[in-house]
């Protein structure tokens, strides 16, 4: 299911997470779980992944996620400022140490002159530090910049763990 780079980089963040004693959580849109699906294809990794928000639809960022509906009116699903309300909101409602979130525009519709096909917003937030975002437009077709955000995302965590150690 996941390619090889991908679960090489995922053993690789889970060793770095057990090495720190730092448990991590995902709220996940565009990739619909597939961060914390690459995460758990490891044996072992439920001694690091805390727990997997799935935020597909905007009720769900603000049910499971406390996402303020008028943020997601004001700027809209796919935004920096929806981004880091989905990692503060999973940082206050797991037991993890440190939270990624994605929010984005897979394709292949979906686009706008604004928000094109590929962009993905990104926060990661943690306890005792302040929350990070970070913006990537992907080239490719749906599978492509799933994969890419997946691979991104496991980059800025394991950035966000060295820091933290």
């Amino acid at each position: 299911m996941f390619d090889a780079q991908l679960l090489h980089d995922a053993a690789e963040l889970l060793e770095l997470c057990r090495r720190a004693n730092l448990k991590i959580t995902t709220a996940e849109s565009c990739t619909g779980g597939l961060i914390a699906g690459c995460l758990t294809e490891i044996a072992g990794s439920s001694d690091v992944v805390e727990r997997g928000f799935i935020t597909y639809s905007n009720e769900a960022k603000t049910e499971m996620l406390g996402v303020p509906k008028m943020l997601i009116t004001l700027h809209g699903a796919v935004s920096e400022q929806v981004a880091r309300a989905m990692a503060e909101g999973s940082l206050a409602k797991s037991l993890a140490d440190i939270t990624i979130s994605v929010t984005g525009v897979a394709g292949p519709g979906g686009g706008t002159k604004d928000k094109p096909v590929g962009l993905v917003h990104f926060a990661s937030a943690g306890r005792g530090r302040p929350t990070i975002t970070y913006c990537e437009v992907f080239p490719g077709d749906r599978a492509a910049v799933r994969d890419a955000t997946v691979q991104t995302a496991f980059t800025i965590l394991r950035h966000a763990v060295q820091a933290k150690s």
